[in-house]
């Protein structure tokens, strides 16, 4: 009588099990839109430790340090939630940094050489920003223009405008503008100005008008396919239009921010902080092509590139030079993360 024999089973088939759900675990990993944020909020919490652990004895862990992260880039964090309505809808805005250069030649021109009061200087601050990002987001749509193209000509043409109001500083001596720069409010452990106060107000205001206003929406749709969205009959003109006057309004807020921080107006101010902005935005996870991201990314953003200030003021032997080194290395991580991310949703 003959017994049947059972073949072993094949340990290749055995083990390709765990190597598939890996995979699947790994792809669908890639594929949530929250991993970058996720990353980024990661490396602060890491910098963040390795900061208390390096320079504890020179006061890092002291609560007002952390605190500071916004006092000194209060001005940079609205600059950037601006920038990020521009992004998730496809596009982009070179003009930022001039925008904020301008405000501070107009604000410290106004108040100290015309003798307006600063209440009166402030709406025209940011009715001059809100119009001239409107008039940017107008020819793009309406002439079918690059947005590269078109921001860079607003970036040439504020920071012309600044030359023209004048060569030279202006610094601002206005009693009214040092109380407002030097208040504080009282947090128990520490203190914020006012300049960061406003910054997460505006941070907050934007959260709530991407994630639960139809204009938010909108502003998504048309960053993911603006084909589709055309078709869905989503009013693409007037949404491209308003992403652009949001732009411009935050950035000659932040402008009035940083004038407060600074006190004075200088036609080389925040240049180059157009960049600062965008790189803030996709260390913060947003995509460069649009349709993805969160402005809460963006806050840690912000934070990462001011904690790499920091951490270099601490150590002390390091020159500022290094923070634009990080910040290329950072920049070249996210986007090759995002290159993983929309790899991986083609497939």
């Amino acid at each position: 009588m003959s017994t049947a024999t059972k073949s072993p089973k094949s340990p290749k088939a055995h083990d390709s099990r765990p190597a598939t759900n890996t995979m699947s675990q790994a792809a669908r990993l890639l594929g949530d839109r929250r991993l970058p944020v996720l990353v980024t909020a990661s490396l602060f919490l890491a910098m963040y430790v390795v900061g208390l652990s390096r320079y504890q004895n020179y006061g890092f862990g002291e609560p007002q340090v952390f605190l500071n992260l916004f006092i000194d880039n209060g001005y940079l964090l609205v600059a950037a939630v601006g920038a990020t309505f521009v992004i998730l809808s496809g596009g982009i805005d070179l003009s930022v940094g001039s925008v904020i250069g301008f405000t501070t030649m107009l604000t410290a021109w106004l108040v100290e050489k015309q003798g307006l009061p600063i209440l009166v200087v402030i709406p025209i601050a940011l009715g001059v920003g809100a119009f001239g990002g409107f008039l940017m987001g107008y020819v793009i749509h309406n002439f079918e223009i690059q947005p590269f193209i078109v921001t860079l000509a607003g970036l040439f043409l504020f920071r012309g405008l600044c030359l023209i109001i004048s060569k030279e500083s202006i610094a601002i001596d206005d009693s009214s503008v040092s109380s407002m720069a030097q208040a504080q409010a009282q947090l128990g452990l520490g203190f914020l100005s006012i300049g960061a106060i406003i910054a997460l107000v505006v941070l907050a205001i934007a959260f709530y008008v991407l994630h639960y206003t139809r204009f938010g929406r909108r502003v998504y749709a048309i960053g993911g396919n603006e084909n589709s969205a055309m078709l869905m009959g989503l009013p693409q003109g007037g949404t491209k239009i308003a992403v652009y006057t949001v732009s411009g309004f935050c950035s000659a807020l932040a402008g009035l921010l940083f004038t407060l921080y600074i006190q004075s107006g200088d036609p080389l101010h925040a240049t180059g902080m157009e960049l600062d902005a965008i790189a803030a935005v996709v260390i913060g996870g947003t995509l460069l092509t649009g349709g993805s991201g969160y402005v809460l990314g963006t806050l840690f953003g912000v934070l990462v590139l001011g904690l790499i200030k920091s951490i270099i003021q601490f150590e002390g032997t390091l020159s500022s030079w290094w923070t634009k080194i990080a910040t290329g290395v950072l920049l070249c991580a996210f986007i090759l993360i995002q290159r993983a991310m929309t790899t991986r949703k083609k497939t």
